[in-house]
């Protein structure tokens, strides 16, 4: 195997001097995905027990509490897969996980 200027590939060659692969990947994230209708279980949003702590936000890894003008709203429920961490996060109980 030979790299970009025609020498060969040996142990101590640096990765700048290796020809890159045909193949390019950009990175992406699920929310380019409707990856919602993975769930078996669902939040609900008990809207009159929250605080508006936004403690639940930071922990979805799904990214599917949206907040607008500080204050956190309803569910993307395109997104969440249903994980629980937020309803383990909230101190007020004002998120209830229930079956799908």
């Amino acid at each position: 195997m030979k790299n970009k200027a025609g020498l060969p590939i040996v142990e101590d060659i640096k990765w700048q001097d290796i020809t890159p692969g045909g193949i390019v990947y950009e990175a992406g994230s699920a929310s380019q995905f409707r990856t919602g209708d993975w769930r078996s279980n669902k939040p609900v949003f008990i809207v009159e027990n929250c605080k508006q702590c936004l403690l639940c936000v930071p922990c979805c890894p799904d990214s599917a509490i949206p907040v607008k003008d500080g204050k956190r709203l309803e569910f993307d429920m395109d997104h969440c897969k249903g994980c629980g961490v937020c309803a383990k996060a909230c101190p007020f109980d004002a998120i209830e996980m229930v079956k799908e």
